[in-house]
């Protein structure tokens, strides 16, 4: 069958990612390989110190996003869109979206952006043993229930961004797991909300709001579970052409961790994914609980309920970008005018070159804080010792090093502190462009080998169109493992480079000289106003 006849018969699936600045599209066809997209730029507005994004902003943009997805159908298989056999929404984890009893939107949408639920998180913390980021929905929740905010009473539905645009496509308030363990812990065991939990909020707000907490958060389903189908109220709203019919089935609704872990084929125990941008984060499927609770990892789930530890930190590659474009400066003075993937790979490429530990050198990557290495605000520092080697290729390299140094701070408690297995990691983001470099300084810092594949590109929207494809074409009693490996990735074309002891050696080194010298970033941040 041709694409058009694919196309028109609706034997595709769609996955719509919102992202921190872009929303995106993907269509694929059975087989999962991507036959069009779409998208659409977005920016978050500050709105009364709040990081947000307004209805207007998420309705607008979701049918901008859906319009130029309906496009490059057209002008691709020159057919019109009107039907199609699954879709999934993901977007950014966690945040904050309440609603009263009319449906109605009682504060602005509060992103995982902002840090205003610290006191909360650290209260909960205490209160579970269980770790609670600042960023998660219950957090803020009951930050504004300590603020005392008058909306809180009229509370009677929360949910997340993801969970709200589902809603609006389906009538359903039902959310994916991963997803709902950024919201409210969850029992790996039950696939439900930690029940002693759960009771533990309620006696701590007792009096202090109308609800238990279980009533207000959405149900939770799990990756190939029916979410619900797209009402003629959802059809309108994606496509108001009106080419779009209802009736679609919808894939339970997956937080950005959980696309990750599904476009680089990392929902198996003992392996995970790193995440390399403008902030890092890695998350590895555990065999079990962590013995106790840490500041620096969160523990999430798979779109299928098992346990994950999620590392993220907030720096990555923004300041190594930094010292990059300097070095294009200086060709230009010189008249040579270097495009940048040219640039990025001789730079990146003269770091091998560089001792294993980077002669002695320093840098911290801090462009914003580093909770991780508990550095309150960003000062990006280089530092050398008289005696240290100070070579262009032991400065990159030491660059490099540092846009992975926090992320392994946080990873040794796992892989070290905690035992945890860990097979393989997939590595995406494009500090791996320049093949190796990056991926092999990846693999000493963790110790275990690190695949880059071609797909892992594609991004949340194809793993969220992954999942959809899952609801609709799984074999009975077909695992999301088995089929990730036999109908996805089954072929996929890949490269794995195990760690090189010497340069396990050299990272170690250099970690240990990367911890010992934070003091020196914590007193720049109190000293340099």
């Amino acid at each position: 069958m041709d694409i058009a006849k694919l196309i028109g018969s609706g034997k595709t699936a769609l996955g719509i990612e919102f992202g921190s600045t872009r929303i995106k599209a993907v269509l694929v066809d059975e087989t999962n390989a991507p036959i069009a997209s779409g998208s659409h730029d977005w920016e978050n507005r500050h709105i009364g110190n709040i990081w947000s994004y307004t209805l207007d902003d998420i309705v607008g943009g979701l049918r901008d996003c859906y319009a130029s997805l309906k496009a490059d159908v057209k002008e691709k298989y020159g057919v019109t869109l009107t039907t199609i056999g699954a879709i999934g929404i993901s977007a950014m984890m966690h945040g904050y979206m309440v609603f009263d009893k009319n449906d109605k939107l009682l504060v602005p949408f509060r992103t995982w952006r902002n840090n205003t639920a610290a006191e909360a998180g650290e209260k909960l913390t205490q209160l579970f043993g269980y770790h609670i980021p600042a960023r998660w929905s219950i957090a803020h929740l009951y930050q504004a229930i300590l603020d005392g905010e008058p909306h809180v009473k009229d509370i009677v539905f929360q949910t997340t961004l993801e969970g709200y645009v589902h809603w609006l496509l389906t009538g359903k308030k039902v959310i994916g797991i991963g997803e709902a363990s950024g919201m409210f812990p969850v029992d790996p065991a039950t696939k439900k909300y930690n029940g002693r939990m759960l009771a533990q909020f309620n006696e701590l707000v007792k009096g202090k709001v109308p609800f238990q907490v279980e009533d207000i958060l959405p149900g939770i389903l799990l990756a190939g579970e029916d979410a619900g189908t797209l009402t003629e109220e959802g059809a309108k709203l994606l496509d108001p052409e009106g080419d779009l019919k209802a009736g679609i089935p919808l894939c339970p609704p997956e937080g950005d961790a959980g696309t990750g872990m599904v476009a680089t084929n990392s929902v198996k125990k003992r392996t995970g994914n790193v995440s390399a941008g403008t902030s890092v984060f890695a998350m590895i499927v555990l065999e079990k609980e962590l013995t106790r609770p840490y500041p620096e990892i969160d523990l999430v789930t798979t779109p299928v309920g098992d346990l994950v530890g999620m590392v993220h930190c907030n720096n990555c590659t923004s300041d190594l970008n930094g010292w990059v474009g300097l070095f294009g400066e200086f060709a230009k003075e010189l008249g040579v005018d270097l495009p940048k993937p040219k640039l990025y790979q001789m730079l990146y490429t003269a770091s091998e070159a560089g001792d294993k530990d980077c002669g002695g050198l320093l840098s911290y990557n801090y462009i914003s804080n580093e909770h991780v290495t508990n550095v309150e605000h960003g000062r990006p520092l280089f530092v050398r010792k008289a005696d240290s080697n100070f070579t262009l290729a032991n400065f990159m390299r030491c660059h490099l090093y540092s846009a992975f140094g926090a992320l392994k701070v946080g990873c040794d408690i796992m892989l070290k502190e905690e035992g945890v297995g860990l097979d393989r990691i997939t590595g995406h983001g494009g500090i791996f462009k320049t093949e190796h470099v990056a991926q092999s300084y990846l693999a000493a810092a963790i110790g275990a080998p690190v695949t880059v594949m071609q797909t892992a590109g594609e991004g949340g929207a194809w793993g969220m169109a992954i999942l959809a494809n899952y609801r609709i074409t799984k074999e009975s009693g077909e695992s999301l493992e088995n089929y990730l490996e036999n109908k996805v990735f089954a072929g996929q074309e890949g490269v794995t480079l195990a760690p090189d002891p010497e340069d396990v050696k050299g990272f170690e080194a250099f970690a240990e000289r990367y911890v010992d010298g934070l003091p020196i970033v914590r007193e720049a941040v109190r000293s340099l106003k």
